[in-house]
């Protein structure tokens, strides 16, 4: 088989590429579950297309209107097709049950495989192995799409925005939260979820704490949970032994990179996702990347608008259209944990768009991107850990550039 831009992933990612990528080229996306949109059709809450479509959608809204626009497009949708291999010269073996083995020659491919939760495995959570413990996702999963109740009686290890999301539905269901637990001092998920998933329904958010011990034979009967110090560990004295049957734990998120790994594809450490350059290609030519799999956004618009740059780029990939410039590299500086795109290589659209998360909590400061001397200022009333910081600067005040582009976040503006 050959196409000229195959697509891996139909989350928002995958089929914002794919719809873009298909205005100019030849476009197969392959998804791996039996229908398309990821995890979208989980999320029956509102919050959704509030930049793209300036309202309020729900999940399967937001997915039901691409899902839509692919249906009639001329995308080859393959569902139910796991991709096993990808190599560097873009041949690509997948699976599915009514073509059995496949391979597939792409001129160009757009990696949109999402992320996936951190278990108890992972955080080395001490304990029996009681039915009852779940991610959040699919506790969500379970209570939206499969309509199973996981618990009456909870317990959320985790303040990320799926944690927080579900308390508020647990309770909606008629079930009792007793409370979410964050090892962290600062809450993980936006402070919009923790107003109106936590303090509008008087559910207690405790700090600092953890969990540190599972009871139970068959099911959960209970969970203990302590303080932490500074250094994140548990505190002697402070352990509190909680009646439960149902533990969630929102306790973050991986980018899903395996085939990335496999394609040769450069990884930054910091974000879990491939090295990108503005117009989301990879450190391999032809690969592209976009959504999750990159950084983990916060909101599914941008995830839209980032796909959407992976999926015209990689056409214009495919059909010999791009042309590269001189690799001018996108360092962090003061106050900046991570950055999106890491480098800029030809700068030929009208804005680049840096997405980054800060590392401390601050107020009133100024975004500055400089290369010797400051070219772009931005204020900000406020930046977080968990919310990303956005600095959409315009092309010509990049071009030229030819040492590496810095930004920090410091400073003060008088309000």
């Amino acid at each position: 088989m050959k196409t000229d831009v195959a697509v891996i992933g139909g989350g928002p990612a995958g089929l914002a590429a794919a719809l873009k990528a298909s205005e100019q080229a030849k476009v197969m996306l392959l998804e791996r579950e039996n229908e398309l949109g990821g995890i979208l059709p989980q999320c029956i809450h509102n919050g959704f297309g509030n930049f793209i479509f300036k309202k309020m959608l729900t999940g399967p809204e937001y997915a039901h209107h691409f899902m839509g626009k692919v249906e009639k497009s001329d995308i080859d949708v393959k569902t139910e097709t796991a991709v096993l291999e990808i190599n560097e010269d873009k041949t690509i073996v997948a699976t599915n049950p009514s073509d059995g083995i496949l391979e597939i020659k792409a001129k160009a491919i757009v990696l949109a495989m999402g992320c996936r939760e951190r278990s108890r495995a992972q955080i080395l959570i001490p304990g029996t192995r009681p039915a009852g413990v779940y991610t959040a996702g699919t506790a969500q999963r379970l209570i939206n799409i499969e309509g199973v109740m996981p618990g009456k009686r909870i317990v959320i290890l985790g303040s990320g925005d799926v944690g927080l999301i579900m308390a508020r539905r647990f309770i909606l269901e008629g079930a009792e939260v007793e409370g979410v637990y964050e090892i962290m001092q600062k809450p993980g998920g936006l402070t919009r979820n923790v107003v109106q998933c936590l303090e509008d329904y008087g559910i207690p958010l405790l700090l600092s704490h953890t969990v540190t011990n599972i009871k139970g034979k068959k099911r959960v009967e209970a969970v203990t949970v302590a303080k932490v110090d500074k250094s994140m560990k548990p505190i002697k004295g402070t352990e509190r032994v909680i009646p439960c049957d149902c533990l969630i734990l929102a306790v973050g998120l991986i980018p899903e990179n395996e085939l990335s790994k496999q394609a040769g594809v450069v990884m930054d450490e910091k974000t879990g996702g491939p090295v990108v350059d503005e117009h989301m290609e990879t450190s391999v030519p032809g690969i592209f990347a976009c959504g999750n799999v990159v950084h983990v956004h916060d909101l599914v618009d941008d995830v839209t608008m980032v796909s959407e740059i992976a999926g015209e780029y990689a056409a214009k990939y495919a059909t010999g259209e791009i042309e590269r410039g001189k690799e001018i590299k996108v360092v962090v500086g003061d106050n900046v944990r991570y950055v999106v795109p890491q480098f800029l290589r030809s700068i030929d659209m009208d804005n680049v768009t840096f997405y980054f998360r800060v590392k401390e909590e601050d107020k009133n400061v100024k975004v500055i991107i400089s290369e010797s001397m400051a070219i772009f200022e931005k204020k900000e009333r406020i930046v977080k850990p968990p919310e990303m910081v956005k600095a959409s600067v315009p092309s010509e005040l990049l071009k030229g550039i030819q040492n590496e582009l810095r930004i920090d976040v410091r400073g003060k503006y008088e309000k």
